[in-house]
């Protein structure tokens, strides 16, 4: 049984150490997950605080014959996301308003870079959640097909269609920020 199932069968049993150090382990991969699915940090540390609660209270629904652990929390993490991006509209915290001068030693790289950056989440949040997920697992977390299949219930070719049309997506709202 791997160390992962161990400690979920303690915290099962009402384990606080083992929950803490499970969490330490989950904590950091979930965070940049929902950090790159929802674009907001406080909202993606609210989602993986719900994720850890959730670990803790349904540690005895986790089932190793089905899976890996660290793939049951990172579904859990993204139905989150999903959640929390069907339930709020987008809306641009007043810090975003404006990019305050980098003290990076190339100003015009950095402006650059920042300009891409900005304009690439602009279109990122403005994906289907999906489409998004599936980027974000493919692109940010390394993920193969038949993985992302498997943390989003559906097929490996499903995802290819999910991964090719946000790209297109993404390439004609880049292209179209650029001419603005």
């Amino acid at each position: 049984m791997a160390a992962s199932a161990v400690l979920m069968a303690r915290i099962a049993q009402g384990d606080a150490a083992a929950f803490t150090q499970l969490a330490r382990q989950l904590q950091a991969p979930a965070l940049r997950l929902a950090l790159r699915t929802l674009n907001d940090r406080a909202a993606a540390e609210d989602v993986v605080q719900i994720a850890l609660t959730r670990l803790w209270t349904d540690a005895a629904r986790f089932d190793p014959a089905r899976g890996v652990l660290e793939g049951w929390f990172r579904r859990m993490v993204i139905n989150l996301c999903l959640d929390r991006r069907r339930a709020i509209r987008a809306v641009l915290p007043i810090e975003d308003a404006h990019d305050l001068a980098s003290a990076a030693p190339d100003p015009l790289a950095a402006s650059i870079d920042n300009d891409q950056r900005s304009r690439l989440d602009a279109a990122m949040a403005r994906l289907n959640p999906r489409q998004r997920i599936a980027l974000v697992l493919f692109h940010g977390e390394g993920l193969t097909m038949a993985e992302i299949a498997g943390e989003m219930d559906t097929t490996p070719k499903a995802v290819e269609g999910l991964l090719g049309r946000a790209r297109m997506e993404l390439k004609m709202m880049l292209t179209e920020s650029q001419t603005l």
